[in-house]
């Protein structure tokens, strides 16, 4: 397959085959099972502090001539701390048993625990390949709600690479047709549900996806682009080709970033 090559200028510059890396069969299923292991990297450990709950001295002794015993005085066997003493006569509550006021939880969250959720490497380089078929898939594309020009699929010169402002980027991006989906990378919707109160307020539009070659000035000017991302192509994922487990991201490649693809033969 040879896809058409396009300049900022929305002129034609040549054409570009693709690698075989996009021949792959699509995978729904890896592809989710990709994703998910980059997400379950992200996730913070989190954890009660280990002394939460024990804190108070709850040992009561049960023995005939302990003082402050409490043999005799039919008490079930919750650990119970003193909260008032007249003389010899003591009044105890429940304490640092699970269901007390104030008492440790049964089973605490515990900042050791692993999220991870692991992938045999070829399924993940598979899952990668399976994900690039999908984005020069126009119907699939569609399906999953960009609005996409009427050539698309097609290359960008590698001109591109070189674009060092936000502004010159969205405009070279607006005369390629993206106008519409550019728009779609903008909306914000307020999140609903206890996630406003945990620093994730808003949910963000995602928009096209520009892979380069290696480092260079898009990578910076993409930043204040609402729903654009830049990745350099040796560093792509399910994630970023998948986001949310749904394949068919809007994807442009540059010319550069397509013969690096085919000639060191990555995720193969």
């Amino acid at each position: 397959m040879e896809l058409k090559v396009f300049n900022a200028q929305n002129k034609e510059a040549g054409k570009q085959k693709l690698p075989s890396q996009f021949s792959e069969d699509i995978r729904p299923d890896l592809i989710k099972r990709a994703v998910e292991s980059v997400q379950s990297r992200k996730r913070q450990s989190y954890g009660a502090d280990p002394r939460a709950g024990k804190k108070q001295a709850a040992r009561l002794s049960r023995r005939r001539r302990d003082y402050k015993g409490a043999y005799g005085k039919g008490l079930s066997r919750v650990p119970r701390k003193t909260l008032v003493r007249r003389g010899m006569q003591m009044i105890w509550v429940g304490a640092f048993a699970p269901g007390t006021v104030g008492g440790r939880r049964a089973f605490p969250p515990t900042s050791e625990r692993d999220f991870a959720k692991n992938i045999n490497d070829k399924e993940r380089k598979k899952a990668i390949r399976s994900a690039l078929a999908a984005v020069v898939d126009k119907t699939l594309v569609e399906a999953r709600g960009h609005v996409v020009p009427v050539a698309y699929p097609f290359a960008l010169s590698n001109d591109f690479e070189k674009i060092a402002k936000a502004k010159e980027l969205s405009a070279a991006l607006m005369t390629l047709g993206l106008e519409g989906d550019l728009e779609r990378g903008e909306r914000q919707n307020v999140r609903a549900g206890k996630g406003k109160m945990r620093g994730r307020r808003l949910k963000k539009g995602t928009s096209v996806l520009i892979v380069v070659s290696g480092e260079c000035e898009a990578l910076k000017s993409a930043r204040n682009v609402p729903g654009i991302d830049v990745a350099v192509v040796k560093n792509l994922n399910a994630e970023l080709l998948a986001p949310g487990t749904h394949m068919g991201r809007l994807t442009l490649f540059t010319q550069a970033a397509l013969d690096k693809l085919d000639k060191e033969k990555l995720f193969m």
